[in-house]
């Protein structure tokens, strides 16, 4: 790899580590080990700075290095981690995004216009590491707690019940940035540090010792109820330039056994065992392997086992136990787990291929139904299922899960919040559902300003909410799942809801509405995403001035969706957005009218019923319960008279029922959906078109704008 890859490689690891780095900020008080999160936090800035130092990026390791000292300070307990240290490192990731920019737009040295900011950044950071010193200053002078009866394990009775850690720091270890001391300090929040011995075998003639180099090692007997990989973490930031030994108390060498006796039953590797019962570390086992690789071929292959015992990480009778497990599933397959990173333009044209042999699929079938042919018809059959096999496969190497789309809002609503001078949380739900990945791409603008807007106007102040018997902190729910082959998602929030009367007077007041006109009380929330509408006594810098709504809503109609809204003044408000899965294939069903030829998605399709009206009648009676229904023949103004025996499509969208009245069912069809000229942007109740397999085009009806043609026939029956 050539350095500029390599800096590409710093590039992309530097953002998914700040993007971890925000994360484990922002859910810092959520985190079950709170102790856990700072050092993944830690862990980012440390990694980040010594990539930097690779390409010589100075001014880069010097920010991060002063972040990381304080960091440093709050995994030694000696800084509190509180709210404003929080948005202080949440404003220097920034700073770090903005620096890594910089470098992925080709700038290797520092930005003279972005230094003010990095200064008035590091002296904050100072100004509290300065507040560690003061409130600390008899601590920062002791290089560890005082124990009673420190003295060399090997005189200390009883130390078979302690665990043995054996350190020999790197020489470079300080040049590197590390303090031997700090590690110990920082293992006492494990537990008590029984005996230590310093080890000063190492250290050269007084003239010849280099004062920036470490000699010394430590012999430590530590109790603690801690597991072995907790203990090793402490010394992850230099076990590349340390040996690290930690053997178990002898008490426990038992409960290793129990635990590789009680392992799964599957299959895995001696150090894999091991590993897992945390007998040893992953590290160890490493170095295992890398020693029993560096033996020659004259030489006879030594055990992995042998070298873990003859290397003092783990007893024998841990290793006996251990090769039982394995000799026990030997037999077993292992599993393996494979993935690979595919560009996403060549899904697109997997997807765009499959969509044309679908339609050669279908054009084929047409031929052989036409020649009557049973043998090629029964080929082009066993042809149609293998096409639509392919088509769903295709189709799931796109969809990739809305998590990382929901994650993103964590930060928005952290900010907005401040910005408010609200008490806000945020809980996400449904991360785990799929959709494809240009849906995922396009929903997220919309989906920013719906959470924007229902902080601003939805979550009242906290003054307020206690006065009217909520708690003080408001929250905003994003939810998705899956429902008729279409992904719904809901914005909610448990604020003061929304005024029908506001809306109803503000849009008599414009004029959308005649004031004599019944309003749903759906139809009466929809008003806001009229252009321009707006309730709000006041503008912010977030909202106020009727813009945004009506966007949202274009922008999900773009996206063949549809936006509802409900809500219930005092209690909340809940914004449902429903999109189709995939903007590529889709099941259909064709209808006729005429000549004209429809795609309905499949679905979207309850039943079909026969249609059995009276005359000048938009409705009928389905078992008892009142169907609306709009005849296309009408609806897009079709040439012709109606056939003797009409059918109606019921459709079914959320908890709607409405029904579309045809001439002819002509059965399911593999739906490869083409865009529309932008000419036909503004035709409603079309999404898009399809092309046959006679090479015809027919038009893909839109459900949701569908249901509102017909929204509020049924109510108005009901009334009368």
């Amino acid at each position: 790899m050539n350095l500029d890859e390599a800096l590409q490689t710093f590039i992309t690891e530097s953002r998914e580590l700040l993007e971890e780095m925000e994360n484990a900020l922002l859910n810092v008080d959520l985190a079950g080990d709170q102790n856990e999160a700072i050092n993944a936090i830690f862990r980012a800035a440390h990694t980040i700075k010594g990539s930097a130092g690779l390409f010589s990026l100075d001014h880069i390791v010097a920010f991060t290095h002063v972040v990381e000292s304080l960091l440093d300070g709050v995994r030694d307990g000696t800084v509190a981690l509180n709210d404003e240290m929080i948005v202080l490192l949440l404003s220097c990731c920034d700073y770090l995004s903005e620096l890594t920019d910089a470098l992925a737009a080709g700038r290797l040295d520092a930005d003279p216009d972005m230094a003010p900011q990095g200064e008035m950044l590091l002296a904050q950071l100072r100004r509290h590491m300065d507040g560690e010193t003061a409130e600390g200053a008899g601590d920062a002078a002791l290089v560890l707690p005082a124990e009673p009866g420190v003295e060399r394990i090997d005189q200390e009775p009883g130390h078979s019940d302690y665990w043995h850690i054996s350190l020999r720091f790197g020489r470079e270890v300080l040049q590197n940035g590390m303090d031997p001391i700090a590690f110990l300090r920082y293992l006492t929040k494990l537990g008590r540090i029984v005996g230590i011995a310093t080890v000063p075998d190492a250290m050269p003639p007084a003239d010849e010792m280099d004062a920036e180099l470490c000699y010394l090692g430590f012999e430590i007997a530590f109790d603690s109820n801690a597991d072995r990989e907790a203990i090793a973490g402490v010394f992850e930031f230099v076990q590349d330039d340390a040996e690290i030994r930690i053997i178990p108390p002898h008490s426990k060498v038992s409960h290793y056994v129990d635990l590789i006796r009680a392992l799964p039953e599957q299959g895995a590797r001696l150090g894999e065992i091991l590993v897992r019962c945390g007998s040893v570390t992953a590290q160890e086992l490493a170095g295992a392997l890398q020693q029993q690789s560096q033996r020659s071929e004259a030489e006879a292959p030594q055990q992995l086992g042998s070298i873990l015992v003859d290397g003092g990480n783990v007893p024998p009778v841990v290793v006996e136990a251990a090769l039982a497990k394995q000799r026990q599933v030997s037999e077993q397959k292992a599993q393996e787990s494979r993935s690979i990173r595919v560009d996403s333009d060549k899904l697109d044209r997997l997807i765009d291929l499959v969509g044309e042999l679908i339609i050669a699929g279908a054009r084929t079938s047409m031929v052989g139904q036409h020649l009557q042919n049973s043998e090629l018809q029964e080929c082009t059959s066993a042809l149609s299922g293998l096409v639509e096999e392919v088509r769903d496969a295709a189709l799931e190497l796109r969809m990739v899960k809305i998590g990382a789309t929901f994650n993103r809002f964590q930060r928005v609503v952290h900010d907005v919040a401040r910005e408010l001078g609200k008490d806000i949380g945020l809980i996400v739900d449904g991360e785990d559902t799929e959709l494809d990945k240009t849906v995922v791409e396009k929903i997220g603008d919309p989906l920013l300003h719906l959470v924007r807007n229902a902080m601003d106007h939805g979550i009242e102040a906290a003054g307020q909410r206690l006065a009217n018997g909520k708690p003080a902190k408001g929250m905003i729910k994003l939810n998705a799942f899956h429902e008729s082959g279409s992904i719904v998602i809901q914005v909610s929030d448990d604020g003061g809801g929304l005024r029908k009367d506001r809306i109803l007077a503000k849009a008599i007041e414009r004029g959308l509405i005649d004031p004599e006109r019944k309003l749903s009380d759906s139809e009466i929330y929809n008003l806001i995403f009229e252009a321009g509408f707006s309730t709000a006594e006041k503008i912010t810098n977030l909202s106020g001035r009727g813009v945004g709504m009506d966007v949202v809503k274009r922008n999900i109609q773009a996206l063949r969706g549809s936006v509802d809204i409900s809500s219930e003044e005092g209690k909340g408000t809940t914004v449902t957005v429903r999109l189709p899965l995939t903007l590529a294939i889709i099941d259909g069903f064709l209808v006729q009218v005429g000549s004209s030829v429809f795609v309905i998605p499949l679905d979207m399709i309850e039943e079909c019923i026969e249609y059995a009206t009276e005359p000048g009648q938009d409705y009928c009676n389905l078992r008892g319960q009142v169907l609306p229904f709009v005849r296309l023949r009408e609806l897009f103004r079709l040439g012709g008279a109606a056939t003797r025996r009409e059918s109606i499509v019921v459709l079914k969208l959320g908890n709607q029922r409405a029904g579309l009245v045809v001439d002819t069912l002509l059965g399911e069809f593999q739906t490869v959906i083409k865009p529309l000229s932008p000419l036909f942007s503004e035709v409603r109740c079309i999404s898009g078109s399809t092309i046959l397999g006679s090479g015809e085009v027919a038009l893909i009806l839109d459900v949701a704008a569908l249901m509102q043609s017909v929204s509020g026939k049924g109510t108005a029956i009901l009334a009368a």
